[in-house]
């Protein structure tokens, strides 16, 4: 793997509510520099990446019933289609915890396929936020997924209770076909990490500290294209 390819595992993330106009304009510049594969963003910001990212290789992308879940099916319809008009190329959506906890894997379901058929070819990612998940719920959910079609199965919002970990991708892993793939994100803050993660199954990573991860792998083996 050279630097470049390195570079395009990573969703160079800004989700904070303080998130200001001048950070979302830094965030696509390094993304543009870097060869990142997508800045995600907040969906009221679309419109200004999609403009600052212009002609460059990295896409906008954003978040849908975030960061709780717990918004009505209805309204994750309409943020999905309103995030699409306004230029998003992914969809990262929470599921309803609170059925996964209820044991409505039925319902949980229906949330999910659609948001997916909201997504109308554009690639879902769905996020389960595996620190509130016992192993099982893990599982199933991930295989309910991998049913429905999406394209990736992600592991957390970020303000959860904790991140990724290489047990919760091995989990997610197990459970889905090879059609989908894994992102693994929140807490990724070093080289290390961001390894790790990778090497257990992910072929995304969301990280806010995405150039400082692209410049530890640069010193570690240097700036091959």
């Amino acid at each position: 793997m050279n630097a470049k390819e390195f570079a395009s595992y990573f969703d160079h993330t800004l989700l904070k509510s303080e998130g200001s106009a001048t950070q979302i304009q830094k965030l696509c510049q390094e993304a543009r520099e870097n060869g990142f594969a997508t800045v995600c963003i907040n969906p009221y910001w679309l419109p200004l990446a999609a403009k600052e990212l212009s002609g460059s290789s990295t896409v906008p992308i954003t978040v849908v019933g975030f960061p709780l879940g717990a918004s009505t099916t209805s309204t994750k319809v309409f943020e999905t289609k309103n995030a699409i008009e306004l230029g998003a190329k992914e969809i990262d959506m929470v599921i309803n915890i609170g059925l996964v906890k209820s044991g409505n894997y039925q319902m949980c379901g229906k949330d999910i396929e659609a948001v997916y058929v909201a997504c109308n070819g554009i690639p879902l990612k769905v996020i389960l936020e595996t620190s509130l998940l016992e192993n099982d719920e893990i599982t199933r959910i991930s295989k309910i997924c991998s049913e429905i079609g999406v394209a990736f199965v992600k592991t957390s919002t970020g303000f959860g209770s904790r991140g990724a970990s290489v047990e919760d991708i091995k989990l997610m892993k197990a459970a889905i076909s090879d059609k989908v793939k894994i992102k693994a994100s929140g807490g990724i803050r070093t080289l290390e990490d961001a390894e790790k993660m990778i090497a257990a199954g992910a072929h995304r990573v969301g990280a806010s500290a995405s150039v400082g991860i692209l410049k530890e792998w640069i010193e570690k083996h240097g700036d091959e294209k």
